[in-house]
């Protein structure tokens, strides 16, 4: 069924702007993954992710977090969630804890280990932002995050 976006009829320029691989959507996606994968190959000597490193990045900032609240702050799908937590229990970055005036509520806390890694990861991430980030301004870096902030407000 044609859809009322189908009657837009495409120059051979605008075609080539939404179409991989020219189009922004598969740029980002394609810059998505390589820092994610350049990211993981730092991460891996530690026997951590990326979705770990966001989810610490989260409780250094607030330890003691409902675990709805983690995933909240993420976009994350809960049971995608649950399963990294459980990864991160098992390694002993993380306790589970039942919240004392709502039972229904689980709490996240770091652990001692877990909290040892803020003086290990930021630097880390600090490289990795460097190496991405090479030859651009000052000015360049910040508007480029507002404009990334921008366009993740308008589908938001």
């Amino acid at each position: 069924m044609p859809t009322e976006s189908a009657n837009f009829n495409l120059n051979s320029q605008q075609y080539k702007q939404v179409t991989a691989p020219q189009s922004i959507g598969y740029r980002i996606k394609l810059l998505s993954q390589l820092m994610a994968r350049n990211f993981q190959d730092r991460l891996e000597p530690l026997g951590l992710t990326p979705f770990h490193w966001v989810v610490l990045c989260c409780l250094w900032s607030e330890d003691g977090l409902a675990t709805s609240a983690i995933s909240e702050k993420l976009q994350q799908v809960g049971g995608t969630l649950t399963g990294v937590l459980d990864r991160m229990e098992e390694r002993g970055l993380i306790r589970r804890e039942r919240d004392r005036c709502d039972r229904r509520m689980v709490r996240i806390w770091l652990t001692d280990t877990g909290r040892e890694l803020e003086t290990v990861l930021p630097p880390i991430a600090l490289e990795m932002r460097e190496r991405v980030m090479a030859g651009f301004t000052d000015s360049e870096r910040k508007q480029f995050s507002q404009l990334v902030d921008r366009a993740i407000a308008n589908l938001s």
